[in-house]
């Protein structure tokens, strides 16, 4: 089975959650996570937040460059 690399808002949307439910969850702000979907600086510990809430593989992660 081939690894598929999905974008940050289409796991967010794949789960039925808003920005705002992403940002709830991980005390920042909605703007902080427009901007993660959109290609702003995002580091590890991030990634690994976003996997564990979106339920998939870091690997599965693409994000925006």
């Amino acid at each position: 089975m081939e690894d598929v690399q999905l974008s940050l808002s289409t796991l967010r949307n794949n789960l039925g959650m808003t920005q705002q439910d992403v940002a709830d969850r991980l005390g920042v702000s909605v703007q902080t996570v427009n901007r993660w979907e959109n290609g702003d600086l995002i580091n590890g510990l991030v990634i690994y937040a976003l996997a564990k809430l979106y339920r998939v593989e870091i690997d599965n992660i693409k994000v925006p460059s």
